[in-house]
């Protein structure tokens, strides 16, 4: 499945199968699911999170569809025994089986990718479907083989061993015994080949994913911004040496969606956004529309996934352009009692949107371009929306549909448990103790340490660092981007031999302090500071 979706974009069952199951999973076992990825993907250092993330999901989903096969060739088998291949032609007891089985999974599989996303731009629905059922027929079909194969070896065994039968009764438990051990290896067999093919099927499945999600990951400073004129180049302070970048590739940005691989493929051509409900004026907007039809917004925006952990890497930066929120909403004219917009998405997600919140603020918008070009499939191509001051899980990927509506609904991670408001902590991350940075000054060797603070669009105005539970101390502040990014901050500590506990907190553009109680990310985001140990 990996290889056909690779060469001819075909369905990935595995992945579609389990898209399908998620939404019946309670929201509190989908919520363990996460954290325990993360944790593991933490303490072992696998890399970054969104990229594991994904793969262990395609693991998962190839575990899942690994039990259906093995349902499957259970059925191959039984029918097996029954004899029934001697009655039937070569072969068709797995084909049949194979071919009810692809069935369901092919009516599945489509329906994931065309259900909510009337755009699909992919193989046609007949080819998908005859590579699903052409691929578990001969599945079935080998899994038949296999079986017979083991079945004739026993048979075969078994004949050798009664035509050397004696009379005596030590010979008959002798030979009872060697039926014994027939059986079982017959048994062990089939269980050799069951797991063999299983732990192959993961094993393609992870490395195909791992393969996708990598293959275009790059390093930050094999980059070049340059054409994008930084409003902040000649900022004063310069980052900490290991800081990460102020503003992050796009091929490195994270990738946090409902999808278990592959995100909505969508025709950019025939692609239309919707506008309908409570308005004066329905009316739909191809992207070329949004793109001409409008005066483009640009800003440099950063985003956060709400289960990001203290330290985490669901967090980045890049230049985003769109169609202001509010020049949609003199186009289309809500109704007097419209209050909220309902987002739909190619993906099957959905979110609520506050009419009054847009109707204040000039900076939500619908976006088309990141870094000056058009959204990669896998950030929302076609469009995505921003809100100032919320989590990514509020807003949109992949959009198709803005219902003005007279009441507020609870979105898509809403009704799994996680906040109706999902406004933005304050944070701040230790990202770098450069000892190999150290320089002299007045005779007094120093380290810069350095990271970033982020608190929405409320921007932040202090950042303190202490050392080994000491006093905390002022950091500098880089010049930020932009009111709607991280700010870059950088302490250079007088230095002391030895083991070292460093940490960080902040204060918002308000003057508040963030939350320093450690709390879990479910339902309204990580608090906590960040700290940092280290051996000089």
């Amino acid at each position: 499945f990996y290889l056909g979706e690779s060469i001819a974009n075909l369905p990935f069952l595995p992945a579609d199968f389990m898209n399908w199951i998620i939404p019946f999973v309670p929201g509190d076992l989908i919520t363990f699911g996460i954290n325990t990825m993360v944790d593991i993907i933490i303490a072992l250092g696998l890399g970054r999170e969104d990229v594991v993330a994904k793969l262990f999901e395609s693991l998962m989903a190839s575990a899942i569809f690994v039990g259906i096969l093995g349902i499957g060739g259970t059925f191959v088998g039984r029918a097996l025994s029954l004899k029934l291949s001697a009655k039937l032609p070569n072969l068709s007891i797995g084909l049949v089986i194979g071919v009810l089985i692809a069935i369901p999974l092919a009516i599945i599989s489509n329906d994931q990718l065309t259900g909510d996303n009337p755009f699909y731009d992919g193989p046609s629905l007949s080819i998908r479907t005859l590579w699903i059922l052409g691929v578990i027929a001969l599945w079935g079909m080998i899994t038949q083989i296999i079986l017979q194969t083991a079945n004739q070896t026993a048979e075969a065994t078994s004949h050798n061993e009664d035509t050397q039968k004696q009379s005596t009764e030590i010979e008959n438990i002798s030979e009872a015994r060697s039926q014994k051990v027939t059986a079982i290896n017959r048994r062990k067999f089939l269980v050799q080949v069951g797991g063999t093919s299983a732990v192959l099927t993961i094993i393609g499945a992870g490395l195909g994913e791992l393969l996708r999600e990598n293959e275009t990951i790059v390093a930050a400073d094999q980059v070049d911004f340059s054409f994008l004129n930084f409003p902040n180049a000649n900022a004063r302070v310069i980052p900490a040496p290991g800081t990460r970048p102020e503003y992050t590739p796009i091929d490195n940005h994270y990738r946090i969606d409902i999808n278990s691989a592959n995100p909505p493929s969508i025709d950019g051509e025939a692609w239309r956004l919707t506008l309908k409900g409570l308005i004066e004026n329905p009316t739909t907007y191809s992207l070329q529309q949004l793109q001409e039809d409008f005066t483009p917004l640009n800003q440099y925006v950063t985003i956060s996934c709400i289960s990001n952990r203290i330290g985490g890497s669901l967090i980045g930066t890049t230049g985003w352009t769109g169609v202001s929120m509010q020049d949609i909403l003199r186009e289309v004219r809500p109704l007097p009692e419209a209050t909220h917009i309902k987002i739909t998405s190619a993906d099957g997600f959905w979110e609520y949107v506050d009419l009054d919140l847009v109707r204040e603020d000039q900076r939500i918008m619908l976006c088309y371009a990141w870094n000056e070009e058009l959204l990669r499939v896998k950030h929302g191509f076609p469009l995505r929306i921003y809100i100032p001051d919320r989590y990514g899980m509020k807003q949109p990927k992949w959009i198709t549909e803005l219902e003005f509506v007279d009441s507020w609904g609870r979105g898509y991670w809403v009704e799994r448990g996680w906040s109706a408001e999902a406004i933005v902590q304050t944070t701040s991350v230790i990202d770098t103790v450069a000892v190999e940075a150290a320089y002299e000054q007045n005779g007094q060797t120093l380290i810069p340490i350095g990271g970033i603070a982020y608190a929405g669009a409320r921007g932040i105005s202090k950042v303190e660092v202490r050392i080994d539970e000491g006093e905390w101390q002022t950091a500098e502040l880089r010049q930020p981007l932009s009111p709607l990014t991280w700010v870059i901050w950088r302490y250079d500590w007088p230095m002391q031999s030895g083991e070292h506990t460093f940490e960080v907190r902040c204060y918002d553009g308000e003057g508040t302090l963030q939350i320093e109680e450690t709390r879990p990310n479910k339902p309204n985001g990580a608090t906590g500071i960040h700290s940092f140990s280290t051996t000089i």
